[in-house]
């Protein structure tokens, strides 16, 4: 999916030019944490409320040191999960993004790039989720797949994550089933670990209303 199909109307943009009052109206309206600060269609940063807030003594114009030293953003033609990326690392509700030209395209929100990796885990389609941990040389995303296919469970989504603390794989499978037993079991005779089974449709249900509840205090 490109980016731009993600991009959020409700993100709005303020000038260089700006008064410091209508730039504080913006943040209120909006409710967001950062705005971006675009003149003639580039982006030349993005403005926290906290940055403006550090600033009793701020002039009624916009000054430049209060953004332009802080400009995180994407381009267009990359991937969601590359945004999600960089919306954690500095911790931002919107993430603008870029054109080739570097112009600004528009920007990401927090919620929009969260419905969509939901959307793309598969998290709302019912079915178990097996967590296996290996050595990094041991993974195989299609040795995995053929094994889990072999016992009539297709693999709907998968997340890998590295344990710091040993330095193996942790394989999180979202699977199309909540009868895991024939499949774990292959698994082990594969000499796979597996760490973790959730097949039960009560622990599904609450996966998923744990997701709305992150959902609705996001637009809170």
């Amino acid at each position: 999916m490109l980016l731009n199909q993600l991009l959020s109307a409700d993100v709005p943009i303020a000038a260089p030019k700006d008064s410091i009052d209508y730039i504080n109206s913006l943040f209120l309206a909006s409710q967001l944490e950062q705005i971006p600060i675009v003149a003639d269609d580039i982006y030349l940063g993005l403005l926290d409320i906290k940055e403006l807030q550090s600033h009793q003594d701020a002039p009624e114009e916009m000054n430049p040191q209060f953004y332009e030293h802080f400009r995180p953003a994407i381009n267009i033609n990359a991937h969601p999960f590359e945004a999600l990326r960089i919306l954690h690392l500095y911790e931002l509700s919107i993430l603008p993004v870029l054109s080739d030209n570097n112009e600004y395209s528009g920007s990401l929100t927090k919620d929009n790039l969260l419905k969509y990796l939901v959307e793309n885990i598969s998290i709302d389609i019912n079915g178990g989720i097996i967590v296996l941990e290996m050595e990094p040389r041991n993974y195989s995303l299609s040795q995995i797949a053929r094994i889990c296919e072999n016992e009539q469970v297709l693999i709907l989504g998968a997340q890998v994550k590295t344990n710091v603390a040993t330095d193996k794989l942790e394989v999180t499978l979202k699977t199309n089933s909540t009868d895991l037993s024939a499949v774990v079991q292959a698994l082990e005779r594969f000499e796979y670990t597996v760490l973790d089974t959730y097949g039960d449709q009560k622990i599904e249900n609450d996966i998923v209303d744990r997701y709305k509840l992150l959902m609705n205090y996001i637009n809170m």
